[in-house]
């Protein structure tokens, strides 16, 4: 049970990570002052010190709270969606990614761009042994795998500069000892380059001069992404087999 004190630094705590987050929405990642913060919470900035000991420290808090968000969101996404549905839980998670970088910009610009000075992230990074938001895509995927045994890539077609790459990722998070092949890390890690950089490309408003709306091309994407996986066809956004199936019914 926390105490009275423990509870008020939480809340003070949330309440200076919400004031920053207004900060970086109205003025991106490099205006956010812990001065001005301090000055609309009615704190003097020595007092906000004894919260953060730097703005590296406030913004590495931010950058891991959004990360946190984003995998809240995936995992939300995926679990709406049946377990054995395990294609259409990757898709849903999938949208999910597009949508928060869509509906939180600079959010996503403070984890994705160019780290802030002084940024390290926490020791885990988000990878796959951990449970990050990008290890929810690769259990997806490496249950998938286990399921259906899809074609990946043989050792010996992957070049040896990759394979070294992808072995020492794959030990740093002991993914050498589960029993799965080179090759399904070497193909997650193209389709989560690939989902990304589409993604991002949108976010930092780079496909306008192309498309004016870019879901259509996300949603091939992706299912050219599920059709290399051995998914069939992917239902729409918003359409759940539980609801194609009544659909069907009364039809």
């Amino acid at each position: 049970m926390t105490t009275r004190r423990e509870r008020l630094r939480e809340a003070t705590v949330r309440e200076i990570q919400e004031a920053a987050r207004q900060q970086l929405r109205a003025n991106g990642p490099g205006g956010i002052s812990l001065r001005a913060i301090a000055r609309d919470m009615g704190m003097t900035a020595p007092a906000l010190y004894r919260y953060y000991a730097s703005l590296d420290d406030l913004v590495r808090a931010m950058i891991e709270e959004y990360k946190d968000e984003i995998g809240v969101a995936l995992e939300t996404a995926r679990d709406s969606v049946p377990a054995d549905d395990l294609g259409g839980r990757l898709a849903a998670a999938a949208r999910a990614f597009r949508r928060w970088a869509l509906d939180h910009p600079p959010e996503f610009t403070m984890v994705f761009g160019a780290p802030p000075p002084g940024y390290e992230p926490r020791e885990d990074g988000g990878v796959p042994s951990t449970g990050g938001f990008g290890g929810i895509f690769f259990a997806l995927m490496a249950e998938l795998w286990q399921r259906e045994r899809f074609p990946v890539p043989a050792d010996e077609d992957i070049p040896a500069e990759l394979r070294g790459h992808l072995q020492h990722f794959a030990a740093s998070c002991g993914l050498d000892r589960a029993g799965l092949p080179l090759g399904l890390i070497r193909l997650f890690a193209g389709c989560w380059v690939r989902l990304y950089g589409l993604v991002a490309m949108e976010a930092f408003g780079h496909v306008h001069f192309m498309l004016d709306d870019a879901e259509p091309l996300f949603e091939a994407e992706l299912a050219d992404m599920a059709a290399s996986l051995g998914i069939g066809p992917l239902l729409p956004p918003g359409h759940s087999p539980s609801a194609s199936a009544a659909q069907n019914a009364a039809s």
